[in-house]
């Protein structure tokens, strides 16, 4: 996942009476300058020239227990924030996060496979793919377990009280949901000591919702697998959703990078996603791939990626079949003040 997004939490130590008070800490802000663009086959684009701010603030402190925390602002566009969020490492419980963004919970293994660049679905062309979030697709608490588990595995326990996706505001709160209706929790599980090379991940999440249609359910399994210069991957999610037309999804995604040198990086992604409609048994299917390469030069890097998509937003008409491709310039000063 290309996303800038960090997240925390509030403390939980094993002894709460020992979290007293905070040494002096630091504040960091890194950054860089995207500017790119973009063009779409039998569309008006328009201006296709785009910018991103890629703004993180970064502070860093410790308690008096030996824990320590970081809390963070990510700016990366022009509208508004993207996400922040407060994190608190424990010597022995893990890390504790309050996240208002995403990255946390099912979502942190939405889309793992290999690009030189982005997701098949970031590359703006747009596709409207549905994927997997759960609860971390909306402001939660996740808890990365740190005890008591093999060399190589994490495990992350993500809880919302309500997964409507708000982002809210000191002291506010989001007010009724015409679907949610109580508190969602998932459950995320990597391991990437099975073998060498070899990273494999899965996750589930279960979301109440309004009256008597059923919790949302959301899953998915992969891995990828990394020999010499060369990456693949493969991943399949499904997300049960009744209510919504009682639409159910299920996805299959492919990649595979190749690293040329450190400064060159080619690959090409595929994803498939069938939406079914359990009222009528109709279906629709969305496909799309990308080709993407990506090269480094000093504090500068191009990226280019060639996408295509069919059925658009799960729309069959000619106006969502879309080709197109975007190419960006990135400067990454290593800004730190």
């Amino acid at each position: 996942m290309n996303k800038l997004t960090k997240v925390g939490v509030s403390a939980l130590c094993g002894s709460l009476a020992s979290v007293a008070a905070a040494n002096a800490g630091t504040m960091d802000v890194t950054g860089g300058a995207t500017a790119t663009y973009t063009t779409v086959e039998n569309v008006t684009v328009g201006n296709p020239l785009g910018m991103s701010t890629a703004l993180t603030f970064t502070g860093n402190g410790e308690l008096d227990n030996g824990s320590t925390f970081v809390v963070t602002f990510a700016l990366t566009n022009k509208v508004g924030y993207t996400g922040s969020g407060i994190a608190v490492t424990t010597p022995s419980l893990g890390t504790f996060k309050y996240d208002e963004g995403g990255g946390t919970g099912l979502d942190r293994i939405d889309d793992m496979m290999p690009t030189a660049w982005e997701e098949v679905d970031g590359t703006g062309v747009g596709m409207g793919l549905r994927t997997v979030a759960g609860a971390g697709g909306s402001a939660d608490i996740e808890w990365n377990v740190g005890m008591g588990l093999p060399d190589g595995m994490n495990a992350y326990i993500a809880i919302a009280p309500q997964a409507d996706g708000s982002k809210n505001t000191n002291k506010s709160y989001s007010g009724a949901s015409t679907l949610t209706d109580g508190y969602a929790w998932d459950l995320v599980l990597t391991h990437n000591a099975l073998y060498d090379g070899l990273n494999v991940f899965g996750g589930y999440s279960d979301i109440s919702q309004n009256g008597t249609i059923g919790d949302r359910k959301e899953g998915t399994i992969g891995f990828t697998y990394a020999i010499g210069g060369v990456t693949v991957g493969y991943q399949r999610s499904k997300i049960n959703q009744p209510g919504v037309a009682d639409t159910y999804y299920e996805s299959d995604a492919y990649g595979v990078s190749f690293a040329v040198n450190d400064d060159l990086t080619i690959s090409y992604a595929a994803v498939n996603s069938d939406r079914r409609f359990n009222n009528n048994m109709s279906s629709i299917e969305l496909d799309g791939d990308s080709l993407q390469l990506s090269y480094s030069f000093g504090g500068a890097s191009i990226k280019i990626a060639e996408a295509s998509v069919d059925n658009k937003n799960y729309l069959t008409d000619s106006a969502n079949q879309r080709d197109g491709r975007t190419i960006a310039l990135t400067l990454a000063p290593g800004l730190s003040v």
